[in-house]
């Protein structure tokens, strides 16, 4: 009875004897211009006023380590509680890295070789300019009157109380326990304003929660709301604007609480218990097989109260990597069935088996027999489920292309899966579930990040020399580049070096993006600056690379255009860039590989519906809104058509190629001035043939020849653009117009009210009046409420 009353006033004591410490060691309150954290000194750290936040240098590997803020209760025995990282997927050395606010008001993590890892790319010349941590475990950029830069504005798996999670905002699970690089697994507002969470690798995209196999309404949620906010306050309550709220099974206030999209891929709110120990005291899904990719491709998530969640590969199969399930499992032997030969192939029964999604077809009213057979005779199934419709009698079939997120637990239904006959006959169903000796999760084996660096050497007559020798090796250098200058006037290569210092992604030599093409054998599009090839990277990503084909003056400024803007973005429609090379003569960008290529090949080939195309036309203005006015220097695309609007495996847009962007500080005036017009004829504004100013609304004017060209399925390039938009302009005027204008393919799948909104829209975006036009965020206002 004593130990259980003195216990938790030890943990007390505990955690007030922490924050003693902590004061009264040698750490900041904050970070001034010109001062700077080191990894190396220990005690460099800042602190909330409240003690109950630090911000410093954590080791996340061997020599390797992240700048974060953490809550500061923990012991040598438990670890620390992260809940913001800066440079999760690119650690720092554990020697001479540094955050330092620079002169000129950025804040910039330099690695040891003084390489930019990480910076808010901010500017500020008040002298009051200041980096703190507030007790809310904000870490700010500020100087006394406004916030010129917050990390609660760029959440990574953590969100914390009062911390808002808007449209622009998401959070990514970290990849494992001990690997806090980003995972597979997102919260985020959709395209249709509903919080959503996403199973996003590589391979496969998948919406998880809420419940997919309900309509969204019947998940209480609203869809299509202007304003998407979402806030856990400080009493323990949720609340979204999609209408999905929660309160926590201790509200009120009290306990330190956060919210976290953990390494399962399942949101969780925990408070933290007499001071050192958190519980969950909610979570988003309660069946933890639901959660899409938990155990990877080919395999069965089993589940129970006493041994908790299982993975075991479907019979056949073996795993990829034993000690991770998110690789899933691949045949033992190639799987070889021959489509319309019965002898080939047969099926092993898992009854009361699903796996969700990847339906290549649906049958209704259907018979065992019938559904065996389609899928037989379809090289590209791999099974299928079979399910009674509840007190009907009736039979449904959906064939599978994939064996994606399986689960066993009492699921209504049968899961057949197709196999060769000689694995079919050496199946035993008693043992498809219990001869797997994997658990989940296991550990994951953390490969060490050896960082190296260069000691100083302090003796004074080697200095000596270093100093005598660079000053000769310097003399020769010029003497070098003098005598060069003279006998070529100008060369890619005396440009080779120049990037700029706040681009975070990777730069690859020439040899690994050959060898990752293939020597760039599989091309996928081309333009008239530029090819573009497919590759599989070093850690089995799919890329994409462009490989500029200019390079003189013209093709060097454009790749110096595009690495140093997309270096700098955020946002789920627009492309994401991992690297590039500079080597040589050789300029390529590396950016992430989009399954369905681009929207002008869609539109050649005629086969989006109409559904497809509005997701396109939304999605499109949010990216482009994003670049006129929410990156931290706005961003002029310069080049909107078709052909530079790419979608992914689920036709999400994400606008690409900023090779002819212009870039402007958020203060200064909105007009550019070009010394050559930019663009594609058909999409170009007038303003570029007419010689008026140029602002953000040529991009306006061209977004809107892209809609009114997939509405009528008619290319600008053809007909000109102007001839175009005049064309639909006289459609519009006769009764009607709707079924005359539209592209035939689309017609009878749409609302005719939602589609005269959209081409109202379109055809406001193309006036001739630059002034008359909306800009990017009205356009995304005015689609939202139609």
């Amino acid at each position: 009875m004593a130990a259980s009353i003195i216990h938790p006033h030890l943990h007390l004591l505990l955690f007030i004897l922490t924050i003693i410490i902590i004061l009264f060691s040698s750490s900041t309150h904050g970070l001034t211009r010109g001062s700077s954290l080191s990894v190396e000194n220990k005690d460099d750290f800042i602190l909330s006023p409240n003690g109950l936040f630090t911000a410093g240098f954590h080791q996340v590997g061997e020599n390797a380590y992240v700048f974060a803020v953490w809550f500061t209760a923990s012991t040598a025995r438990t670890a620390r509680t992260l809940v913001w990282m800066a440079n999760r997927d690119a650690p720092v050395n554990g020697k001479k890295s540094k955050l330092s606010l620079w002169k000129y008001g950025n804040l910039v993590l330099t690695d040891a070789g003084q390489h930019i890892i990480w910076s808010t790319q901010t500017k500020s010349m008040s002298s009051l300019l200041e980096l703190t941590l507030n007790n809310t475990g904000n870490l700010m950029l500020h100087d006394k009157k406004q916030s010129i830069w917050q990390s609660f504005d760029h959440p990574t798996d953590t969100l914390l109380p009062n911390q808002p999670f808007t449209r622009n905002t998401m959070l990514v699970s970290s990849r494992s326990s001990s690997n806090h690089s980003s995972g597979y697994y997102k919260l985020l507002f959709d395209v249709d304003s509903i919080l959503r969470l996403v199973y996003d690798n590589s391979e496969t995209t998948s919406k998880y929660w809420p419940d997919p196999r309900l309509r969204t309404y019947f998940a209480g949620r609203f869809e299509y709301i202007d304003s998407r906010t979402a806030v856990l306050d400080s009493y323990g309550q949720f609340n979204s604007t999609d209408g999905f709220s929660f309160v926590s099974n201790d509200f009120g206030l009290g306990p330190q609480r956060m919210m976290r999209l953990d390494t399962d891929g399942n949101l969780r709110l925990y408070s933290l218990v007499q001071g050192m120990k958190w519980e969950v005291q909610w979570q988003a899904i309660g069946h933890i097989c639901r959660i899409d990719g938990t155990c990877g491709q080919n395999s069965l998530c089993t589940y129970s109260r006493d041994s908790g969640k299982k993975c075991s590969c479907v019979h056949g199969f073996k795993m990829v990597n034993t000690q991770d399930w998110s690789h899933g499992c691949e045949p033992e032997q190639p799987h070889v069935c021959k489509g319309d030969d019965d002898d080939d192939c047969d099926f092993i029964e898992m009854p009361y088996s699903e796996f969700y999604g990847y339906d290549t077809s649906f049958h209704f009213n259907t018979t065992l027999d019938a559904c065996k057979k389609g899928c037989l005779q379809d090289n590209n199934c791999k099974g299928f489920n079979f399910a009674p419709q509840a007190g009907t009698g009736i039979f449904f079939c959906f064939l599978k292309s994939s064996l994606h997120n399986g689960y066993q637990n009492g699921v209504y239904g049968t899961m057949f899966i197709k196999l060769p006959k000689r694995l079919v006959s050496s199946f035993n169903p008693a043992k498809a579930i219990s001869e797997s000796n994997f658990s989940c999760p296991r550990r994951v084996v953390v490969t060490p990040l050896v960082r190296s660096y260069e000691k100083k050497n302090n003796t004074k007559p080697l200095g000596f020399l270093i100093v005598v020798g660079c000053t000769i090796g310097l003399i020769e250098i010029l003497c070098i580049v003098f005598f060069w200058s003279c006998s070529s006037k100008h060369s890619p290569t005396a440009e080779q070096m120049y990037f700029p210092a706040s681009t975070g992604f990777r730069r690859f030599t020439y040899s690994e993006l050959k060898k990752a093409s293939r020597n760039f054998s599989e091309e996928i599009g081309s333009g008239g600056a530029s090819v573009v090839y497919k590759a599989r990277l070093k850690d089995n990503r799919i890329a994409a690379i462009k490989k500029l084909k200019n390079s003189g003056d013209q093709g060097e400024d454009e790749f110096q255009a595009e690495i140093s803007t997309i270096g700098r973005m955020n946002h789920m429609n627009l492309i994401e860039t991992w690297g590039y090379c500079a080597e040589g003569k050789h300029r390529l960008v590396v950016y992430e590989y989009m399954e369905n290529g681009s929207l002008a090949s869609k539109l050649r080939l005629d086969k989006l519906d109409w559904a497809t195309r509005l997701n396109i036309v939304i999605g499109t203005a949010k990216g482009l809104a994003y670049l006129h006015e929410e990156c931290l220097e706005w961003v002029l695309h310069c080049d909107v058509k078709p052909h530079n609007i790419l979608l992914d495996g689920n036709y999400n847009p994400k606008v690409a190629d900023f090779g002819l962007s212009k870039r402007w500080d958020r203060g200064g005036t909105e007009n550019w001035n070009f010394s050559m017009m930019r663009g594609t004829r058909g999409y170009m504004a007038p303003e570029w043939v007419l010689n008026l100013a140029i602002t953000s609304k040529v991009d306006v004017y061209s977004y809107g020849v892209v809609v009114v060209e997939m509405i009528t399925g008619r290319s600008p390039c053809r007909e000109n653009g102007e001839g175009l938009v005049n064309w639909v302009r006289e459609m519009v005027k006769r009764e009607g117009w709707v079924e005359e204008t539209v592209n035939g393919s689309i017609r009878g799948e749409y609302d005719g009210r939602v589609m005269e909104k959209v081409v109202e829209i379109a055809l406001q975006c193309v006036e001739e009046d630059s002034q008359a036009r909306p800009t990017m965020s009205q356009v995304v206002d005015m689609l939202l409420h139609m």
